[in-house]
């Protein structure tokens, strides 16, 4: 089934500055939609449940640190 994205409720973390972040939505079933919040008329990708959880888990394990720099000291007040 085809989902519209502004029917779906988009979140996107707490953490996430003026700059825009990664936003996710679930679908129906075990599926999960992940798109840029910069650029939301860009479309969606789709997850599995196991494949998020194992992304979730691997960001947790700090797997994907070495992609993004530290945050400065000022930035995590």
């Amino acid at each position: 089934m085809l989902h519209s994205d502004h029917d779906l409720p988009w979140r996107k973390s707490s953490f996430s500055g003026p700059n825009g972040c990664v936003e996710a939505a679930p679908l129906n079933g075990d599926l999960i939609a992940v798109r840029d919040s910069k650029n939301p008329q860009g479309g969606h990708l789709v997850y599995n449940a196991h494949e998020w959880q194992s992304f979730l888990a691997g960001v947790r394990n700090g797997e994907f640190d070495y992609l993004a720099p530290a945050p400065s000291p000022e930035g995590l007040a």
